[in-house]
């Protein structure tokens, strides 16, 4: 299976001035991406406004991507749903588009049991022999996925790891313990160097499409035993990344990137563009840091 990497963006989508996808935009921006540090990408995910995308933009998007991208980097599709029989059309729609990988978020809005979680993730990956990455994260799912149930999964040859949003580095470090050769990606910026602390893989992160270098740095200077210089790296970053999170993802990224001169459009409703005390403050907080992404 094809290392996915240490970072990968969840990126977000581009929308032209009518609301419609545009293709091209993304095509230029994953390129952009991998140029400014990341090693892959995650389409469709929450940051790319999954929720409000349609089967054919979603497909279209994964093969658009992959193409440009070709080898330089994994593209990992969003392909979960809370709906299992719709995940598996989605999953098997995303293998045929030529992707690397799919995340697969925590069924929301039915609450199923975690013996319910156990069976929705078995019944995806055996669909696929693409690898697969569930994704927790219970602040928007409400239900989420125990440590013996992350474990069990770790189990299942092509289930390569999780994304952990939970902020819960207990839990988290217990499934490190509990698995072996299981990866674990940090869901939230602000935990990157404390899931590495525990022995996390890396980071699906929203900040990386504005300093993707300087979170591969952080990475890459905690692996070689530069604690010090990840510690103060991970400081630094934190003002910014907490004012991308101001508001709900991604809705400041999107404000962000378009403010530093990479033009993604704004959101599709029901998400607004921020209001002018929130734009105020991502610019603000902008001015002190310096932007990787190639504009």
């Amino acid at each position: 299976m094809k290392d996915p990497g240490r970072l990968l963006t969840a990126m977000v989508t581009p929308f032209d001035e009518k609301g419609e996808v545009d293709y091209q935009q993304a095509r230029k921006l994953a390129l952009a991406l991998l140029d400014s540090g990341s090693e892959g990408l995650v389409v469709v995910g929450t940051t790319g406004e999954s929720p409000t995308l349609n089967r054919e933009e979603e497909l279209r998007l994964f093969a658009e991507v992959k193409s440009a991208v070709g080898d330089r980097g994994a593209v990992i599709a969003g392909t979960g749903s809370n709906n299992t029989v719709e995940a598996i059309a989605a999953t098997r729609g995303a293998e045929k588009a030529g992707v690397d990988g799919c995340l697969l978020v925590v069924p929301y809005y039915n609450k199923p049991t975690q013996e319910g979680l156990y069976q929705h993730f078995k019944a995806i990956a055996e669909s696929t022999s693409l690898p697969c990455i569930p994704y927790n994260v219970p602040s928007r799912t409400v239900t989420s996925l125990s440590v013996e149930t992350a474990i069990r999964l770790s189990q299942i040859d092509n289930i390569i790891g999780v994304k952990e949003a939970s902020g819960n580095l207990e839990n988290i470090a217990r499934i490190i313990s509990g698995t072996k050769n299981f990866r674990v990606w940090s869901g939230n910026d602000t935990d990157t160097l404390l899931i590495l602390a525990v022995g996390g893989y890396g980071v699906i992160s929203v900040a990386s499409h504005l300093v993707g270098k300087q979170i591969n740095e952080m990475i890459y200077s905690f692996l070689n035993g530069q604690t010090d210089k990840a510690a103060e790296i991970h400081r630094r970053l934190l003002p910014l990344v907490n004012a991308l999170f101001v508001v709900s993802n991604p809705i400041p990224v999107k404000y962000a990137v378009n403010h530093a001169g990479f033009n993604v459009g704004k959101p599709r409703l029901p998400l607004t563009e921020p209001d002018e005390k929130t734009a105020a403050l991502i610019r603000d907080t902008m001015k002190d840091y310096r932007i990787d992404l190639p504009v």
